[in-house]
Formats: structure tokens, sequence, C-alpha cells
């Protein structure tokens, strides 16, 4: 018997974890899957598959039978709704991984700083874009100092639901955080663009850092740290891969970089494209963003089990 997880909000991303949890996970069993809609899909699917369910949210979670053996909660609610869960579990010696823009806990990303904060109370997966492009941050930062980092995160509009579209806000500021704190960038920035394009389109990331890497040799080991990068969250984000070749250039002669990076030294703009494909085990191949996310979850939460 693994260990006895929940999970708050039946929505997409929760449908998607409880799955993940169900057919792909040895060390975490499914202890219940808690909403507020009785009519969602992702209640419905659970009683079928004979997860215990409840629409009271976390009320109902802590009077479902056997709710005092769940040691880790999985929220996927919103940043609002997240504190009030926090709270109403405190004291129940019940571990949280926060799948909002929260941003109580540490910040974490699976292949970056997951042993650092192993044990404690609460963590947060930053966002969809975060978990996608701050590896490639830290990758570069721990060849050369980054003074300055920009993402740019581009999901299928069909993949942004109603709780995605209302923390657009969050989104930006909790992403640019963590590319600082978990990055290692000076300053960053976070731009996410919700593409309406039918058919919809794979959920495609940008990476740009402005680094001092005058070397050939500097240059040749960011791209290596960045490739052995990519194939660590590829272990568990299978769709997770390089669109094409790191590309290392020169900064043009003339640009106003100090006013982006106060005035450390820069001379290469280091460009990184990539491209997550969801594994579609709920949501479809397209929703790479979503994916993305509950496969760092469920990373995070075997690793703590």
């Amino acid at each position: 018997m693994g260990t006895k997880v929940a999970v708050i909000g039946s929505g997409n991303i929760g449908t998607d974890l409880m799955i993940k949890v169900l057919r792909h996970s040895a060390g975490l069993e499914m202890g219940a899957m808690v909403g507020i809609d009785p009519n969602s899909d992702g209640l419905a699917r659970a009683a079928r598959l004979g997860v215990p369910t409840t629409s009271d949210g976390v009320a109902g979670l802590l009077a479902l039978p056997g709710a005092d053996e769940i040691g880790i909660v999985f929220d996927a609610t919103s940043a609002g709704a997240h504190r009030a869960n926090t709270a109403a579990l405190a004291g129940r010696g019940i571990r949280m991984i926060d799948l909002t823009p929260a941003a109580d806990g540490p910040f974490v990303v699976p292949a970056v700083n997951l042993d650092q904060h192993r044990d404690a109370p609460e963590i947060n997966m930053v966002t969809c874009g975060g978990q996608a492009t701050i590896p490639i941050v830290a990758a570069v930062s721990r060849v050369v100092p980054v003074p300055y980092a920009e993402i740019v995160a581009s999901i299928a509009s069909r993949s942004a639901g109603p709780g995605t579209r209302a923390n657009i806000d969050e989104f930006t500021e909790t992403t640019a955080q963590a590319v600082e704190s978990v990055g290692g960038a000076g300053r960053g920035k976070a731009i996410i663009v919700l593409n309406p394009a039918d058919p919809p389109l794979i959920m495609r990331d940008t990476v740009l850092c402005l680094v001092g890497a005058e070397s050939p040799e500097t240059r040749d080991a960011i791209r290596v740290s960045v490739e052995e990068m990519v194939a660590v969250v590829a272990k568990y984000v299978p769709g997770y891969r390089l669109k094409q070749r790191v590309q290392i250039t020169p900064v043009p002669a003339g640009q106003p970089v100090h006013t982006l990076t106060a005035g450390e030294p820069v001379t290469h703009q280091v460009t990184v494209f990539l491209e997550v494909e969801g594994a579609a085990h709920y949501l479809p191949a397209y929703a790479g963003n979503l994916d993305i996310m509950t496969s760092a979850a469920l990373a995070a939460a075997e690793a703590i089990a």
C-alpha cells in the first residue's frame, strides 16, 4: 500500500492528476477526490474508478471515512481557495502540494530543487510556464551568471480554463519570481500567450538569458548543461523536448542591455525553444501546459512519500 493522497479540485488538472496516481504511481494511493460541483466530470469519473468522492470541499474531505490516513493533499483549485484549504487542514500533519499560484510554500521545480524542500510541510509547483522554463534558466546559471532571464509560455487557448484565466496576473508574477529564486537569474520576466489557433497548438516556450560568455568553451558548456537538464525533466515529463539546437549569439552592439541587467557585463544572448506535448492521460496531447504541472506534482509527491 502506498501513501494515501487526496486531490482537491475536480477540474481538468485535478482529474488528470488523479488518473496519473491511479495508473502510473507505485508509491501513492488515491484516498479521495474533492470538489464543490456535484455534477463535475472529475467527481463522476473518480466514482466510476472507485475513488471516494465528496462535493462538499475540504469539510467533506474531513468527514470521509479514512480521512485521517491521508498523508499528502494536492490542491488544484485557485490561489484564494488554496489559502482557505490550507487553514482548514492545518495541524493534521498533512503535506500540501499546491498547484495554484498562491505561492505560500517554497517554489519547487523537481529537476532543480526538490531535494532542498523534501521535508517542507507545503510546496508550491509555481506555474506551467515555470515548470517548463525554470530548469533551462537554472541550467544556464550553473555555468555562468544570468543577470537577466525572460520566458514566454505559449499555450492553446482551449487548454486555459477559468482558473488559469482568472489568475493571469498571478501567473506572470509567480513565474518571474521563481525564475529568479529557483532559476538563479538576477532579474526575471514572464509572459503568457493564449494562442487561439484551431486546431490547437502544443505548448511552446521560449527562454532568453543574457550572459557573459565570451569564450567558446563557456558557450559549449551552456549547451551541454541545457541538453542535460532537458533529459532530466523528460524523465518525468516524457513530452518535454528541445524544439531546436540551443542558440547563443552575440548581443548586438549598442543594444541597451544595461537597462535590463543593472550594468552587469553581458556579451551573449542564449535562446532556447521548447515544446511540451501532453501524455493524453485525460487531457488532449496539446495541453502540455497542464500535463507538465500534474507530472511535476506527481514526481514531487513520490519523492516526498
